[in-house]
C-alpha cells in the first residue's frame, strides 16, 4: 500500500490544468501529459483524503478499456511512454504507472452519460415523474431495474467545485449541434453496450457510466479523459444484484454514503475520511480492477 499522491510536482514541464483527479502538463502543440493522482472527488468536491494506488488503477483500467474498445471510436492515447518526457528520476517516479501522453483535443462541453439501470438521480426522477432526464420510461420499474435499452442522458460539464446538471437531448443538441450530438450519443451507447457485455462476463454489472469526448484538428470525434473506471461508472457485483434494492458497489458510492451519513452539506471543504473508509475504498477499486482486467496492478 503506497502513500497516496495528492499532487504532482513536475517542475520541468508547465502545468496547464489541475482537475479533480488529474494534473495536466503541456508537452508541445499536439500533445500533453495526464497524470492521475490519488485524489478523490465526491459530489464534485475534492476530498482532503487520498485513496492509495487509485491513480495507478484509474490509468491502467482506462488503458485496458481504450485498447478493448478502440474499434468503436478513436481515443486520445498517443502511445508515447510518459516516463520518457522527463529526465529527472524523482519526476519519473511520479509518472510511473499513473500517466499517459495524449493528443490535444477540443473538448465537447457535455458529459456523455449512459444509463443501463435505474438508480441514483435517475431513480429519484422516475419515482416522481416516470422519466429519466425527461425520457419517458415504462411504468412499474423498480430501483436497480435493468432498462429496456440503455439510454443516453447528457449533463453539463461543471468547473471544479461546481455541480454537473442533467440536461435534455435538445439542450445537448443546442450546445453541440444536432449532428455532433447524434454522433456522441451513438458512440456513447456503442461503448457502453460493448463494455457492459464484457464486464458481465467477468461478474460485474455496469449500471451507468460517463464518457468525455473531444475533436481533433480534423474534426474527428475521440473519446478522452478516462473510460469505465470506478470514478466514472457505477459497478455492481452481478452475484449480489437484486431488483428493488441498490446493490453494494465497487465505485465511490461507498464514500458518498459515508459522507451523506455525516450530514456534510456537499460544499467545500469536505470532511477527512476515516482510515477505514479510505482503505476499504482502495480495496473496492482494486477488486474491480482485478476482476475486470484479469491482471494485477503495476506499481513498481
Amino acid at each position: 500500500m503506497n502513500q497516496p499522491l495528492l499532487e504532482t510536482t513536475i517542475t520541468s514541464l508547465k502545468r496547464i490544468h489541475q482537475g479533480k483527479v488529474r494534473d495536466i502538463y503541456d508537452l508541445d502543440a499536439e500533445t500533453m501529459l495526464l497524470v492521475s493522482t490519488d485524489r478523490l472527488s465526491a459530489f464534485d468536491v475534492i476530498l482532503p483524503t487520498g485513496i492509495a494506488n487509485k491513480g495507478a488503477m484509474l490509468t491502467q483500467m482506462a488503458n485496458f478499456w481504450f485498447d478493448k474498445l478502440k474499434g468503436v471510436v478513436p481515443n486520445h492515447l498517443t502511445g508515447i511512454d510518459p516516463v520518457s518526457v522527463v529526465s529527472n528520476p524523482v519526476e519519473k517516479m511520479q509518472l510511473k504507472n499513473r500517466s499517459v501522453v495524449v493528443k490535444k483535443l477540443k473538448a465537447l462541453q457535455i458529459e456523455a452519460i449512459v444509463r443501463g439501470y435505474l438508480v441514483g438521480s435517475g431513480w429519484k426522477e422516475y419515482k416522481a415523474k416516470g422519466t429519466v432526464c425527461g425520457i419517458q420510461l415504462p411504468a412499474g420499474l423498480q430501483e436497480a431495474s435493468k432498462l429496456p435499452t440503455p439510454i443516453f442522458t447528457p449533463s453539463s460539464k461543471a468547473a471544479v467545485g461546481e455541480h454537473d446538471e442533467n440536461i435534455s437531448l435538445q439542450q445537448a443538441a443546442d450546445l453541440l449541434g444536432a449532428d455532433m450530438c447524434a454522433q456522441v450519443a451513438k458512440a456513447s451507447l456503442a461503448l457502453y453496450e460493448q463494455a457492459a457485455a464484457y464486464a458481465l462476463s467477468r461478474g460485474i454489472i455496469i449500471a451507468d457510466t460517463k464518457f468525455e469526448f473531444g475533436l481533433d484538428k480534423h474534426g474527428v470525434l475521440h473519446v478522452m479523459d478516462e473510460v469505465l473506471t470506478p470514478d466514472s461508472s457505477r459497478f455492481w457485483p452481478a452475484d449480489s444484484y437484486v431488483v428493488g434494492q441498490n446493490p453494494p458497489s465497487y465505485d465511490k458510492q461507498y464514500v458518498r454514503d459515508w459522507l451523506e451519513s455525516t450530514g456534510w452539506n456537499k460544499t467545500a471543504p469536505a470532511p477527512v475520511l476515516p482510515a477505514e473508509v479510505a482503505q476499504k475504498t482502495s480495496a473496492k477499486y482494486m477488486e474491480a480492477f482485478e476482476r475486470l482486467t484479469g491482471k494485477g496492478l503495476h506499481l513498481d
